[in-house]
């Protein structure tokens, strides 16, 4: 393999690592919080780019953009609001029967809306034949938007969770909701609020990857899938592991289609779920079920 071809696959093997990391990161807010896995969350990212499309037509792309991610975050507020705050102490299967209803929900609604049809933001600069020379490789200019835009949410997160009292308050509830309660915490408020952080954070990626991408009603199922591998293997919970995960799984599936096909990919990604669920349930890094975003 030449020093090219090698740099090809390594940039594209951390562009979509850090698209998986910043989906599962969306899925270990929510659990972190409430405990609940929601594989709706890749239709959020799919939301995000949609929203922001058809928003672009009319609108300039920042203010579209801007404007996605504040709709898919007051969605994600409503479904939290509709569909799982009435709930009261719901078993985990009901949960994900329910969250996987929400995907297919929602996804048959972008169908409705959008048609089958395949759409993408234009390139934030340059366009699809527009590229930089970074270690021999030849990177499209919208691949370090991903890569800057990205890696910019996953700083901010940190700083939230770490220094910030919204984020101090729902650290509390994720590790006791009812000590929390009786701090004075409103513990629901916290969890409508992670649902609309996940959807926030998720809308943002999907705008800065759909250039690349491209965005068709049901892109998020793939993403779901890819962004919980990603978490199971960084370690549910564990949301600074899930960026090594992400990477990690990302470089693998690029180097990969040197020796599968392409069509084969996927399987990637599941065959890896399955070993670890098997060999190592707890993911690489030892995070446990009660994990509270410690790493955040």
């Amino acid at each position: 393999m030449t020093a090219e071809l090698f740099s090809q696959y390594l940039f594209a093997g951390i562009t979509y690592g850090i698209i998986y990391a910043i989906v599962a990161i969306g899925f270990n807010i929510i659990y972190n919080t409430t405990g609940i896995i929601n594989f709706a969350q890749g239709e959020f990212v799919m939301l995000g780019g949609m929203i922001a499309i058809s928003l672009n037509t009319i609108i300039p792309l920042v203010p579209a953009i801007a404007l996605a991610v504040v709709i898919t975050m007051i969605i994600g507020a409503l479904i939290e609001i509709i569909f799982i705050r009435w709930l009261d102490n719901p078993s985990v299967l009901r949960m994900i029967i329910i969250t996987i209803g929400l995907s297919i929900l929602i996804r048959e609604v972008a169908l409705h809306i959008w048609g089958e049809g395949v759409r993408s933001l234009p390139y934030f600069n340059g366009n699809e034949i527009s590229s930089i020379k970074i270690l021999e490789a030849q990177i499209s200019p919208q691949v370090l938007w991903v890569i800057g835009i990205c890696g910019i949410m996953v700083t901010l997160l940190s700083i939230f969770f770490r220094f910030t009292s919204l984020g101090l308050d729902m650290r509390a509830c994720s590790a006791n909701r009812l000590a929390a309660t009786l701090c004075g915490i409103n513990a629901r408020n916290m969890v409508t609020f992670s649902f609309m952080l996940s959807a926030g954070i998720g809308a943002l990626a999907g705008c800065v990857m759909s250039p690349i991408t491209y965005t068709q009603y049901d892109c998020g199922t793939g993403l779901a899938i890819k962004g919980f591998t990603v978490a199971v293997l960084g370690g549910l919970g564990n949301s600074m592991a899930a960026v090594a995960a992400g990477l990690l799984l990302g470089i693998i599936e690029a180097f990969s289609i040197g020796v599968v096909p392409l069509a084969f990919q996927d399987a990637i990604s599941i065959s890896i779920l399955l070993i670890i669920l098997f060999v190592r349930p707890n993911g690489l890094f030892g995070c446990n079920e009660t994990a509270n975003l410690k790493e955040f």
